[in-house]
């Protein structure tokens, strides 16, 4: 199952803390992204393996953009 992770915020992505290919847990920071002079962490809603990152440091992002997709097996 591909789990698309979406932002909260309009912002721009600050930091990844993770690469494709990865294997992350639900509730693991995925990137943070700094809105307002805040930063605001993304975290994996599933346990899997980060598919694809959809975006860079520095890319402006919007509210409800998908950022990274993450297959999950259930």
């Amino acid at each position: 199952m591909r789990v698309e992770v979406e932002s909260e915020v309009q912002g721009s992505v600050w930091k990844l803390e993770v690469s494709a290919g990865d294997a992350v847990a639900a509730g693991d920071v995925l990137m943070i992204l700094e809105s307002m002079k805040m930063e605001i962490p993304v975290e994996a809603p599933v346990d899997g393996t980060v598919a694809e990152l959809l975006v860079a440091p520095e890319d402006p992002v919007a509210e409800d953009q998908v950022l990274a997709v993450i297959e999950s097996g259930g």
